[in-house]
């Protein structure tokens, strides 16, 4: 008798493995969406930049408008969808965008609201003789900018649940148009600095209220900038939460508690204050010296001040670093190896932003060890790149192991502790001194829950006392704090108009006038964003440290 073979049932497609599948399907057709749309975006933008080149600046603002104009749409169906369904959001992710990436964010988006205004003034000053694309465009991303940021600010830490596709492809599109919109503001900016009178050429900008527009805009450009790096990072991490079910268990909560502050020795704070004033003193000098002055001694003094400065705060954050990387030698905290598209993301942005400035010294050194005669000028930048390139790799070292650091026990402890406390707090004190059962009594809570009895002086003492910091702690938020303070200003440095690369003769010869500038306009914003990216990543360290 031969046996039968047994039929396996059908596997549903509800099951997890499918929904495995189809979530990693939804998830290409996204990402083939985003890069077909920043392709796109992409080849326009550098196209509208050479003036050789059939396609204008207005047909890069008309696909631009067109493209905030779904995403503003989209947000609006997201709101009202997920306000609507009771199931649409399940959890949240405790990690993605924190108060202070999102006060950030509101920072950047105040200042970006403010240079549309002055390119709505500065447009309108001739109206004329210009394409109305270029007064809407600024428009529209007044109003994109405001309800993006109020999406971002209520559903940055949303796990989406519902329209899976439909959210996939609508983040996409809105880091996409951000990043669109980052390509534009960055040629727009590299293209000013190089025609500085390119606009006036076609249209008269003579009168005072117009060039004070023109200008406003043109150095608010860097807030714009980073707005839409922010907000690229923070939709990201969004599109990598939909479907997400989180373990809460294995999530730890960083809120920043200001009390902290009061046990620091402030030395980093001091330090860091004291390189932030000098770097704006230093960038001040140079714009005058370098813009108002022909004369090839200013322009020297100014390069020269300008290295020393940054190779004597580039040498101190690298030791700092170092010192961060040995004390983490002796950190006892475990390395947290839970599942974190945010910390994911950072690390990520760091390695990648990073390759920017490398790029930029590795093309100096090359330049100043071929090129002759080597003077003092030449041996300054030659130490200021090989600082810079060093600086970088002690800096991601540092903020990549913090990052992947357990919070302290004796924290994860306490807060665990004055949670239980805080149930309590609610309930009439003098009764719960009051109700302190025997310990005969059947209801002694040592006896029937296993748990320990709080007195209320305990409660008080337990939310009052300061904790103990180790020296361990105290040292890697000094450094953390000195560290974020100087990422501040050599971020404002080159994000405001500082740029030796230009300024000094060596890298300019020895490359020529189209390769060396078309190598610091690619790979200067990602500098630029690393800085930023840097301040908010050390931020964090602070907090888990």
């Amino acid at each position: 008798m031969t046996e039968e073979p047994v039929h396996q049932p059908h596997q549903p497609p509800s099951t997890p493995a499918s929904k495995e599948v189809w979530k990693k399907g939804g998830r290409m057709f996204s990402i083939l969406l985003a890069v077909h749309l920043a392709l796109l975006a992409c080849t326009l933008v550098s196209s509208g930049a050479f003036e050789k080149i059939a396609v204008h600046d207005y047909d890069v603002f008309f696909l631009l408008t067109v493209m905030m104009l779904i995403v503003i749409i989209w947000i609006i169906f997201y709101l009202a969808g997920t306000s609507r369904s009771p199931d649409a959001i399940l959890c949240k992710d405790s990690h993605a965008g924190p108060i202070w990436l999102r006060g950030g964010l509101i920072l950047f988006a105040i200042f970006s609201l403010v240079m549309d205004v002055f390119k709505i003034g500065y447009y309108s000053s001739f109206y004329s003789c210009l394409s109305a694309i270029k007064i809407i465009y600024p428009i529209v991303q007044a109003i994109f900018v405001v309800i993006q940021t109020y999406f971002l600010w209520i559903s940055a830490k949303d796990c989406v649940h519902v329209h899976l596709n439909v959210t996939r492809c609508g983040l996409m599109l809105t880091l996409t148009t951000n990043l669109a919109v980052w390509m534009s503001a960055v040629t727009d900016e590299s293209v000013h600095k190089a025609h500085s009178n390119s606009s006036a050429e076609e249209c008269n900008c003579n009168s005072q209220i117009c060039q004070i527009f023109k200008n406003g805009y043109f150095w608010l450009y860097p807030f714009n900038i980073e707005y839409s790096l922010f907000a690229s990072a923070m939709v990201y991490v969004m599109w990598k939460n939909v479907g997400r079910f989180i373990d809460h268990h294995s999530h730890h909560i960083h809120r920043l508690k200001f009390r902290l502050f009061r046990r620091t020795f402030f030395v980093g704070i001091v330090l860091g204050l004291i390189i932030l004033v000098s770097g704006l003193g230093v960038l001040i000098l140079y714009e005058v010296q370098v813009n108002s002055s022909t004369e090839y001694s200013k322009k020297s003094q100014a390069l020269t001040m300008y290295y020393i400065f940054n190779i004597v705060c580039l040498g101190l954050m690298s030791l700092v670093c170092i010192g961060g990387s040995v004390i983490y030698r002796f950190d006892k905290r475990d390395m947290d190896r839970h599942k974190n598209p945010t910390r994911t993301l950072d690390v990520a942005l760091l390695m990648g932003a990073a390759l920017g400035q490398y790029a930029i010294s590795y093309y100096s050194i090359v330049a100043i060890v071929a090129s002759t005669p080597r003077d003092a000028i030449s041996a300054l930048n030659l130490t200021y790149a090989l600082l810079m390139i060093a600086q970088h790799t002690f800096q991601n070292i540092f903020i990549i192991e913090g990052l992947h650091r357990q919070p302290p026990k004796e924290d994860h402890k306490h807060d665990t502790h004055q949670k239980d406390l805080y149930g309590l707090t609610f309930v009439n004190i003098n009764a719960v001194s009051l109700r302190m059962p025997d310990s005969g009594s059947a209801l002694a809570p040592s006896a029937a829950s296993g748990t320990e009895a709080i007195h209320p002086s305990d409660l008080v003492r337990s939310l009052t006392a300061p904790k103990k910091m180790n020296w361990r702690r105290k040292f890697l938020r000094e450094i953390s704090m000195f560290l974020l303070l100087s990422n501040i200003i050599l971020w404002i440095m080159p994000a405001f108009g500082a740029r030796p690369q230009f300024d000094n003769d060596t890298e300019l010869n020895f490359y020529g006038d189209s390769m060396w500038p078309a190598i610091v306009d690619i790979c200067l914003p990602f500098g630029i964003f690393y800085r930023m990216h840097a301040v908010a990543s050390l931020l964090e360290v602070y907090i888990m440290s």
